[in-house]
């Protein structure tokens, strides 16, 4: 078999630092949208290898124009953080190490890594200190693990033991979630086997909160049977949190799971301003969140967090016959999440808490929810200008209303794609509630006084 050369591997990675170097280095300069659609790196199927250090020199080269600078400070769609210094450099030790963090005995270094950060993970975030977390790929995962072990809790109560019985026959399951809530809760109940007719969608208000006494009434209507209760956390578009407590006390009496969606609202924990919004966060059974937002670690790194880890643990059971017993001693990663094999994501959460403290996470989620109340004060002094939410977080949804033109819809679409053309910043657009509007995320711990200057400016020229 045909092997590509190797010369000497401590230069080639001295070389690759200085390529990722250059790259954070362009941030505050670059061009933030990537200026093209198909990076130009086609060639025939290899039948010989390459030379890593010209596979590298190729690669970063044709894919340049199509990297987009989500990682700096004027990335303002799509709730991006970027990375900090330390998590960073963990990440990168952590591919070097090339650990698999499935169970205790493929690498005790990861065990003691997840161990630790959970722990913190649920002291930041006021979560219950006995609860249970697996860390997976984002919220996607997190939301699909939270809600099948709810499915199979309120189905246990209900008499069916989803890991013996299946759920072919099983007791129907509704769940109640508001309108607005995000893809990714859909999708995932898609996945656990639930069906269109099974999802009761709830109206909202103009924050996208769930409408309580409509939800009362749906909840009252099907009392005795299983349900589950999906809140948000800071509403994908708006930041706008919904009252787990007050969900929790209509729901006293029932077979129930209450599941928050807070990829990156139960961040706001992190700040006593904040955590307010997050009053009786601790009455939910499961919640959801993601470290690449505000925590501003590299990409992949979701949470789930479980208030049962005995439910946690059912919700995976079948174990591989080679890796050992396994102990309540040793943490096996793969106990609590969809996965077997995968990355030893803790090394990167143990190292960017560490590296942050209490203080630092703080800061930068008070310094985002202040630079995105600054975007709003001055969106309102732009002609036209309108905030369409209450600023309660980090999102800014904007409209402009200019007395010459007909279809504003159209309207923001285009001034979105001049926006992102013009390569300042980028700011993308949502529908919301019937209308298209400017959609600005402010997340990423470089983001300064002089970016919002620069995005308001930006916005200003596009009018």
């Amino acid at each position: 078999m045909d092997q590509p050369d190797n010369p000497d591997r401590r230069s080639d990675l001295h070389k690759i630092a200085d390529h990722a170097a250059d790259y954070l280095e362009s941030l505050p300069g670059r061009h933030v949208g990537g200026t093209t659609t198909a990076p130009d790196m086609e060639r025939p199927f290899p039948e010989t290898g390459t030379p890593a250090d010209v596979v590298i020199d190729e690669l970063v080269r044709d894919i340049d124009d199509g990297l987009v600078a989500s990682a700096g400070p004027r990335h303002f769609g799509f709730v991006i953080g970027g990375a900090t210094h330390g998590s960073l450099m963990a990440d990168w030790l952590t591919s070097a190490w090339d650990q698999n963090a499935q169970v205790y005995l493929t690498s005790p270094a990861a065990a003691a890594a997840e161990t630790i950060a959970a722990r913190w993970l649920l002291e930041l975030l006021g979560l219950p200190t006995d609860a249970s977390v697996g860390f997976v790929t984002g919220c996607q995962m997190a939301n699909f693990t939270a809600l099948g072990c709810g499915r199979d809790a309120v189905l246990r109560v209900s008499g069916w033991e989803v890991e013996r019985q299946g759920l072919f026959g099983a007791p129907q399951v509704t769940v109640l979630m508001s309108e607005c809530g995000h893809a990714t809760v859909r999708s995932s109940l898609s996945m656990l086997g639930f069906g269109e007719g099974q999802i009761c969608e709830i109206a909202s208000d103009q924050e996208g909160r769930i409408d309580l006494e409509v939800l009362r009434t749906e909840i009252e209507s099907r009392s005795g049977t299983p349900l589950i209760v999906s809140l948000q956390a800071g509403n994908v578009n708006t930041g706008a949190f919904e009252s787990v407590g007050d969900v929790a006390d209509i729901l006293k009496e029932q077979n129930a799971w209450i599941h928050l969606d807070g990829a990156f609202g139960l961040w706001a924990a992190a700040s006593p301003k904040l955590a307010t919004r997050l009053d009786g966060v601790d009455r939910a059974d499961s919640w959801a969140t993601d470290a690449h937002k505000w925590l501003n670690v590299p990409y992949d790194s979701g949470i789930v967090v479980i208030k049962d880890p005995a439910q946690h643990r059912r919700f995976k059971s079948a174990r591989c016959a080679y890796t050992g017993e396994e102990s309540d001693q040793r943490r096996d990663g793969s106990s609590w999440v969809p996965e077997n094999s995968r990355r030893a994501r803790g090394l990167v959460l143990y190292a960017a808490i560490r590296e942050l403290g209490r203080s630092g996470i703080r800061e930068i989620v008070e310094r985002c929810c202040g630079l995105a109340q600054r975007v709003a004060s001055e969106v309102e002094k732009l002609p036209s200008g309108q905030v369409v939410n209450d600023v309660v977080l980090n999102q800014v949804l904007v409209r402009f209303s200019p007395p010459d033109v007909d279809d504003l819809d159209a309207f923001h679409a285009e001034v979105a794609e001049r926006i992102q053309s013009d390569g300042k910043c980028w700011v993308g657009t949502t529908e919301w509630k019937g209308q298209t509007v400017l959609r600005v995320s402010v997340c990423n711990w470089q983001t300064t006084e002089e970016d919002i200057d620069v995005l308001i400016g930006v916005m200003k020229d596009q009018l």
